[in-house]
């Protein structure tokens, strides 16, 4: 067998098929060899052959036989999973699925912004139990809404902002660069303060770390109004889940829409089910059906960059930053 350009391992990712990603990349590299690796056996016999290899990880001892590996493409965002040092002692170059998800995650993040503006979930509530009584809802206009991370997925959901009439709010790590929203703060506690103290919304769309883990916590929740809402399209452990249950509990915050807990899965005696001003759903903010076409898009022109020298995109680790 030809040895293949592209090899995409086996183990999927958010109920998608690594069948349908392999397809994919076959429609976008009509000249190269693209190889999915079914089973354990297929992987030790295509990773040491290929020249890129794509999927959730890489088993470090594969690793040294895979002696024309020149690119590990990441299907996930974030990367601590993976064995960089080692791939950076065989001078192989890493990219992530970063940005490819914003699309989706920022549609659903307005989707729910707009559910609680507009209070349909206490429709979709009352139609469950038969009633037909009114309810006062509010409107989404001249609210204030502040974006927590101006990356890909904040500045997708801020361009879907347009319209809407709303004052928009970014904070990100160098508030210097300005942004697309009306106003740009940084992550210091006295300007994350600021924006709450305004907020009528709040979306989390920034990356989990040491500056983020737990940036919500009970002074945050206490600091915003108590008509506002609490959006995470992020990660779980960027809000102090304890707080924001008392939060919700006493109505000292209007509501929370979270697509990311911490823990998570979420376990399914957490008081987090019971709270009706809490709409949950399970980390699916980014799971669409154009998921693998855009992976692939990535993919594909970094295959081309590999031929040409040119820059790759989405770059983790630099290729050859080892100096071999």
């Amino acid at each position: 067998m030809t040895d293949p350009d592209v090899v995409v391992l086996r183990e999927g990712t958010e109920g998608l098929s690594m069948e349908s990603y392999a397809e994919a990349l076959g429609e976008r590299l009509p000249e190269a060899t693209v190889a999915l690796a079914r089973t354990p056996r297929e992987e030790r016999d295509l990773v040491p052959r290929a020249r890129v290899v794509t999927g959730i990880t890489i088993e470090e001892e594969l690793l040294e036989r895979a002696e024309r590996l020149e690119l590990f493409a990441c299907t996930f965002a974030g990367t601590d999973h993976v064995p960089m040092d080692a791939l950076e002692d065989h001078g192989v170059a890493v990219t992530n699925a970063g940005g490819i998800h914003a699309p989706g995650i920022a549609e659903q993040a307005i989707g729910n912004v707009l559910v609680f503006a507009r209070r349909l979930h206490e429709g979709w509530r009352r139609k469950r139990n038969g009633e037909w009584r009114h309810f006062q809802s509010f409107e989404f206009t001249d609210s204030t809404v502040t974006i927590v991370g101006l990356g890909s997925i904040g500045r997708a959901i801020a361009q879907r902002l347009e319209g809407f009439e709303v004052e928009t709010i970014g904070i990100r790590y160098t508030p210097s660069k300005g942004g697309p929203t009306d106003e740009v703060l940084g992550f210091d506690d006295d300007d994350v303060h600021e924006a709450f103290a305004r907020s009528d919304y709040v979306v989390l769309a920034c990356p989990l770390n040491d500056l983020t883990r737990g940036l919500v916590g009970e002074q945050e929740l206490a600091t915003l109004p108590p008509n506002a809402v609490v959006v995470n399209a992020a990660r779980g452990g960027i809000v102090d889940t304890d707080a924001l249950v008392s939060a919700l509990q006493t109505e000292g915050i209007r509501g929370a829409a979270l697509d990311v807990t911490d823990p998570e899965p979420l376990p399914g005696d957490h008081p987090l089910w019971d709270l009706e001003n809490c709409l949950i759903t399970p980390h699916t903010g980014g799971h669409t059906p154009k998921h693998w076409d855009r992976l692939a898009d990535v993919v594909a022109r970094n295959l081309a960059a590999l031929e040409t020298g040119d820059d790759l995109e989405n770059v983790v680790l630099a290729p050859d930053s080892s100096g071999e």
